[in-house]
């Protein structure tokens, strides 16, 4: 599968939402949801652009998970293109245990509290992370995206190819304040680096 998007930070995540609404977008998932990053312990994975992750959708005490790999980033037309495959995962707490059993290691963490809408053929996603600035996420065809821009009412020049490793920095550079991706991060356990977000 092909992967299109853009992200930008957001003003006010229940205004904007209210807007995707009225619009008529279908709220699809509302919950948190939860990677983990795997890579070898050479960094093999990360030094070719590749991402191999355990993805945790909960939502009522439910966990669905799935298993992604991303190829490497290309850039199409001011786009932020990876091929994408994914496959669900009914024991995520088993999966991660058979890639950490495989010699894989946890690279990375991130947690946040997700709204996620469908209106005309994209995907927007709103998220909110323990401690960083809430994101726009829009993926889809370029003219479904554009389209999902326009309707969220966000400056389209907000909306960047940028990695979230990119926003965390903005947001620590602009406040002084470290970001944290996940609770335990909140109490000042950083186990993983925010340049690897």
């Amino acid at each position: 599968m092909r992967e299109v998007e853009l992200k930008s930070v957001v003003d006010d995540i229940g205004t904007r939402r209210a807007i995707v609404e009225r619009a008529g977008g279908r709220l699809a998932f509302e919950g948190t949801l939860k990677d983990v990053r795997y890579d070898s312990a050479a960094g093999d994975l990360v030094q070719r652009d590749h991402v191999l992750r355990v993805r945790v959708y909960g939502q009522g005490g439910r966990h669905d998970g799935y298993l992604d790999w991303k190829g490497a980033t290309r850039y199409e037309a001011g786009y932020k293109v990876r091929e994408e495959l994914s496959t669900p995962a009914s024991d995520p707490v088993a999966l991660s245990a058979m890639l950490r059993n495989l010699g894989f290691v946890a690279v990375k963490e991130i947690e946040r509290e997700i709204a996620q809408y469908e209106l005309s053929g994209a995907i927007i996603r709103f998220e909110r992370y323990p401690r960083m600035d809430p994101l726009v996420e829009v993926e889809g065809p370029p003219d479904a995206i554009e389209n999902a821009i326009e309707i969220i009412g966000l400056p389209r020049a907000g909306f960047t190819v940028g990695r979230l490793a990119e926003f965390v920095a903005s947001y620590e550079l602009r406040t002084g304040e470290r970001a944290a991706l996940t609770a335990r991060e909140l109490g000042g356990n950083h186990d993983y680096r925010n340049e690897d977000a």
